[in-house]
């Protein structure tokens, strides 16, 4: 069956290079659509985990939902201690975050001002590297405050500025002190960097009567793939009913469900693109089979059962399939891995999305083998299928009859 299936697709060369052209085509699309949607939620994932967001937060419960220094974490020494025998973790930094009011003498803004330590923030976050004007912090920078671009806009300030800070210390008392701009960020999260400035912390404790308590414990990990082990861990290790370990996938929620409806409609797209795919592969090749009749009649005539018909045109679609998709594969996996390394650049849609994560102009693609592997092997199965309506159809006439059809 193998050989007359060969030489059947040699002969016929119109259907065979019809069939191996959409074939060609659907692979190329399917591979290079998956690749460009989880490249651009990864890139949209990554971008916002750098911003800030850890990969994993340990928090005292009740913290996120209520806040207030009631629920600061009060030793954090003893937690730091523990994460540092877990392999896994690649940087932890403990967070004091509060909301107070920045004023000069005309304007006056709300503002989240967090103590952080500049030495593991470089390794955490892009709060460095978002730097546009000034500089970042250090461990000495006292009375420093490094300011998101659109709160500096709204307080109309500048580099070396004064602005002072009214808010609520750790142990409940009053807290005010007169604060230098010494550095401007701007991540393009208009939210963030209209509403955010940081401290060092050395400093920080020291106003916020804060040493050793934590609003949270966030931390980054050598594989973000391993977050849910690792929090498992974390727990197990901690042990403690007061405090709890969340994952990116609890504190970016509201990320995680626009990426899975994204998803949702993205697929649904493919699909009908799928399905016309399929419906135009299965009727060319109905078209064909009908031409043939007559051919079939006479194998069957001859001794060829309904198993070696099905044979039949099951090999001239898998011979079809895989040229078609061995010559398409390699081409969409170098322009997967080309893209990846190099991302497509849209100048503006930073700007214009956002509201949705997404914070650079770069939009990548997704090199992952084994999603090309699934992908191929969904090409294949829709090929295959194509064959089933054609083979009913031929069985519906009898031998003789088949070999007097016109």
């Amino acid at each position: 069956m193998f050989k007359l299936a060969l030489k059947n697709t040699l002969f016929y060369k119109g259907r065979s290079i019809a069939t191996a052209v959409l074939t060609f085509v659907s692979t190329m699309l399917f591979i290079l659509f998956i690749s460009l949607q989880d490249g651009s939620h990864n890139s949209m994932l990554e971008n916002s985990l750098k911003i800030y967001t850890g990969a994993i937060e340990i928090y005292r419960k009740d913290y996120r939902d209520i806040g207030g220094n009631e629920y600061l974490i009060q030793d954090v020494k003893a937690i730091t201690d523990k994460l540092e025998k877990i392999d896994a973790i690649e940087e932890y930094s403990p967070r004091y975050e509060t909301y107070g009011l920045l004023s000069n003498k005309e304007y006056s803004a709300a503002s989240m001002v967090a103590g952080i330590e500049p030495n593991k923030e470089r390794l955490l976050s892009s709060l460095e590297s978002a730097l546009i004007e000034g500089s970042f912090l250090d461990h000495g920078s006292a009375n420093c405050i490094y300011m998101g671009a659109e709160l500096l806009k709204k307080l109309k300030l500048g580099i070396g500025d004064e602005v002072a800070f009214i808010g609520s210390a750790s142990d409940g008392s009053f807290a005010a002190d007169m604060l230098r701009v010494c550095g401007v960020f701007k991540t393009g999260s208009f939210e963030f960097d209209s509403s955010t400035s940081f401290v060092a912390r050395s400093y920080f404790d020291e106003l916020m009567s804060a040493k050793n308590r934590a609003s949270y414990i966030t931390l980054k990990l050598k594989n973000i793939e391993d977050a849910e082990r690792v929090n498992e861990q974390i727990i197990s290790m901690l042990d403690d009913e007061n405090l709890e370990s969340l994952t990116w996938k609890t504190l970016m929620k509201s990320m995680v469900e626009i990426m899975e409806i994204d998803s949702v409609f993205g697929y649904i797209s493919l699909s009908l693109f799928m399905v016309v795919i399929f419906f135009v592969i299965m009727i060319y090749g109905f078209v064909n089979v009908s031409s043939r009749i007559k051919e079939f009649g006479v194998l069957r005539c001859i001794g060829l059962s309904k198993r070696d018909v099905f044979l039949l045109l099951f090999y001239e679609i898998a011979l079809l399939s895989i040229f078609a998709t061995l010559l398409a594969t390699p081409i969409a996996a170098y322009i997967c891995y080309y893209y990846n390394i190099n991302p497509i650049v849209i100048d503006g849609i930073a700007d214009m999305y956002k509201d949705y994560g997404i914070v650079s102009d770069e939009i990548p693609f997704d090199y992952n083998l084994f999603t090309i592997g699934w992908n191929v092997g969904v090409i294949y199965l829709l090929n295959f299928l194509s064959i089933l309506y054609p083979y009913m159809y031929i069985n519906s006439f009898r031998p003789i009859e088949a070999t007097r059809h016109v």
